[in-house]
């Protein structure tokens, strides 16, 4: 598995990773282990906006369902449709298989107190 270099993630396992005036938000590795095989993705659509640390999708696996949370508030700029039709890639590639991209409102501050990879994989362990 290939960990983007930037990544930041949350304590309820979301990532973020800032590109440029967009940013990719997904669910961490562990997160996805944790949940097992994902056979459902509910995604918001795009224009939709969202503040930081609210709901904007849900996932179901085998094991469970769960929310997942804005780490940054933003607006949804793309939706990655291929996992709706195909939620187990998450289970592939977390990093790879990100869920949303959005235009954040304002990345600086919003992402104060995220944690950087290395630190969150410490915390998880």
């Amino acid at each position: 598995m290939n960990i983007p270099e930037g990544i930041l993630c949350t304590k309820t396992h979301e990532w973020i990773l800032e590109e440029g005036k967009t940013a990719k938000i997904g669910l961490t590795d562990y997160a996805v282990e944790q949940l097992g095989d994902v056979v459902f993705i509910e995604l918001p659509e795009v224009d939709n906006s969202f503040s930081k640390d609210e709901v904007f999708a849900t996932i179901e696996s085998v094991k469970a369902a769960s929310e997942i949370y804005m780490p940054v508030s933003g607006k949804v700029t793309a939706v990655n449709e291929e996992l709706i039709n195909s939620p187990e890639l998450i289970n592939e590639d977390a990093f790879q298989n990100w869920l949303i991209q959005i235009e954040p409102d304002n990345f600086k501050e919003d992402s104060e107190g995220l944690m950087e990879y290395s630190d969150y994989k410490e915390e998880v362990q």
